[in-house]
């Protein structure tokens, strides 16, 4: 630990960013994320001629935190960048000396409960037809697709998976997901079957690419598009809003929706609520509660739209 004494402001971020990157090995869109929230405070303290750690004091964060609410962020986001800045300054007193807790008397405002969107199981279903082509890319799609409702795991999770995750024999994968912790997820047979199919078609493809571009480093990357290129988070973002915008009736159609609807219609056919927070690697049963409360909800509107009664007035 370094005396903390005039450390800059800037140096503090830098500092942080490091540390987040090779010691905590958070995610790559946590880093981002953390690191722009220490950014935007900064700016609003450079307005203020604080550039020191040593002179922030609780009114300056406390007046940031007010701002964010003022230009009218919602209570949820200025939660998450509270959240940020909490990580930021505790760092700062455990690695670099810092004396005093500046967070110690902020208070995030209170975040509203909001129910996950999900999909309904009529409208994941949609995913089996035969809407995809026999190219490559379309088969890509339908395997995202695929592995997204029926495994739960997150976009940043499925885009890492390698060759080496996959084991069709015990039928599992292996999912490093935040801080790199590891869990195992079972998957049924007819996924299986749609991998060693991709699997197959994905040797062809990296094969034809080797013939074209001999130099061409092949990845170990389970998904790949047809120039034999691992597909990034954000194409996954958009494969999911290009078949499900159109499918769904959700305010939103994002990857993460797919995994609200894996715990949903798991809890409702009678999963255990410890077993999908294992399947999902939450860190606590508290995260996965929220599915009870969806759960109902998913049945009232199951009750709804199937029981003869619920149609008469």
């Amino acid at each position: 630990m370094r005396i903390f004494a005039n450390v800059k402001v800037s140096e503090a971020i830098q500092h942080f960013a490091e540390y987040v990157t090779s010691e905590r090995r958070l995610a790559a869109g946590t880093i981002k994320y953390y690191v722009g929230v220490a950014d935007s405070f900064a700016q609003y303290l450079e307005r203020l001629d604080i550039t020191e750690m040593d002179d922030i004091t609780v009114r300056e964060v406390r007046e940031w935190q007010l701002l964010q609410s003022e230009q009218g962020k919602q209570p949820g986001t200025v939660v998450k960048q509270m959240a940020a800045l909490r990580a930021w300054f505790k760092y700062m007193r455990l690695h670099q000396g810092m004396h005093h807790d500046v967070m110690a008397k902020i208070n995030p405002p209170k975040r509203p409960q909001r129910l996950p969107v999900y999909f309904r199981e009529q409208e994941a279903e949609k995913i089996y037809n035969d809407t995809f082509s026999d190219t490559f890319d379309s088969q890509t799609e339908r395997l995202v697709l695929r592995m997204l409702y029926e495994t739960g795991m997150r976009r940043s999770e499925l885009a890492s998976l390698t060759l080496g995750s996959i084991d069709l024999g015990a039928r599992t994968i292996k999912v490093r997901g935040k801080r790199n912790k590891e869990r195992i997820i079972p998957i049924e047979s007819e996924l299986a079957n749609n991998i060693s199919r991709y699997l197959s078609l994905r040797e062809e493809t990296l094969m034809q690419q080797k013939a074209q571009h001999p130099e061409k480093e092949m990845t170990e990357r389970l998904l790949i598009n047809g120039k034999g290129r691992p597909i990034s988070d954000n194409k996954i973002y958009r494969i999911v809003e290009q078949y499900m915008r159109p499918w769904s009736t959700a305010d939103r159609t994002s990857p993460h929706v797919f995994r609200h609807t894996f715990a949903t219609h798991m809890l409702s056919e009678g999963a255990n609520i410890d077993a999908i927070k294992e399947l999902l690697g939450h860190s606590s049963l508290s995260s996965t509660e929220i599915y009870t409360h969806v759960s109902r909800e998913y049945l009232k509107e199951t009750y709804k739209h199937a029981h003869p009664r619920a149609h008469k007035k």
